[in-house]
């Protein structure tokens, strides 16, 4: 994608993946714009970046996406990039034999996947009429190879990759391209950090500042889907080319 001289909206730019990206996109030079649930937290950042601007938004929440959405539009008409970015994650026990956690299991899907769902038919009809626009959709690696003790997360991942298929090819003759940023466990509030002590031979995660510097790089070229770091053995474990092969031919 063009990195500079963009209009960005980023979702979930509070913290983590969002922040990064966001603060990467202006220190290039391009008009920022984040969303988040947090109003503290949004006026925070944007007063330590000159220039960044921010709405408050709650991506559960259609009326508050449809609201944003024209408001970023009317004051951006030159907008050309949207991050779906803002996600949440639980754990669930189904062995356990406790009661679901019906609150946390529709706040997952509500913010990971009908957020996505929600912010790409908002921000689409603006997005065909702009030049060198962007629609990019944040999933997971865990979209691929799932972490059981995270099953609603990992599921509403996987939406969002197939969902994301789907919508590059019915907006493939529309101008926009739809982008697809495939993360590993990253060291954020939302992944956590690596135990201290670490364990030995365990898994650790990939700090934020490379996890940014990688995606920054990936998404400077021309591929749709960019599995960052150790990501990439969980998508190529999943057979992801004999998919993609096996989903062009059914949607030729």
């Amino acid at each position: 994608m063009q990195m500079n001289s963009n209009t960005i909206f980023i979702t979930g730019g509070t913290s983590g993946i969002g922040r990064g990206l966001a603060e990467a996109f202006h220190k290039l030079g391009n008009q920022v714009v984040i969303a988040g649930r947090r109003e503290d937290r949004l006026r925070q950042i944007c007063d330590a970046n000159a220039g960044m601007r921010h709405y408050r938004m709650d991506v559960t929440d259609p009326v508050s996406i449809r609201d944003v959405a024209a408001r970023v539009i009317a004051d951006f008409p030159g907008l050309n990039c949207v991050f779906n970015n803002a996600g949440v994650q639980r754990q669930h026990n189904f062995a356990s034999g406790d009661a679901l956690d019906e609150t946390a299991v529709l706040d997952e899907i509500d913010t990971n996947l009908l957020g996505v769902i929600r912010g790409a038919a908002a921000f689409l009809p603006h997005l065909i009429r702009q030049r060198n626009a962007t629609l990019v959709n944040v999933s997971s690696g865990l979209a691929f190879v799932p972490l059981a003790r995270f099953p609603v997360y990992c599921a509403t991942k996987a939406a969002v990759h197939s969902f994301t298929m789907s919508l590059r090819h019915q907006m493939k003759d529309s101008g926009v391209r739809i982008v697809e940023i495939i993360p590993p466990w990253v060291e954020t509030a939302l992944g956590g950090s690596a135990p201290n002590p670490p364990l030995t031979g365990g898994p650790r995660p990939m700090p934020l500042d490379a996890f940014i510097a990688e995606t920054m790089r990936e998404l400077a070229g021309d591929a749709d889907e960019l599995a960052i770091g150790e990501a990439k053995n969980m998508v190529a474990a999943a057979g992801s080319e004999t998919l993609r092969k096996v989903f062009a031919g059914m949607n030729r």
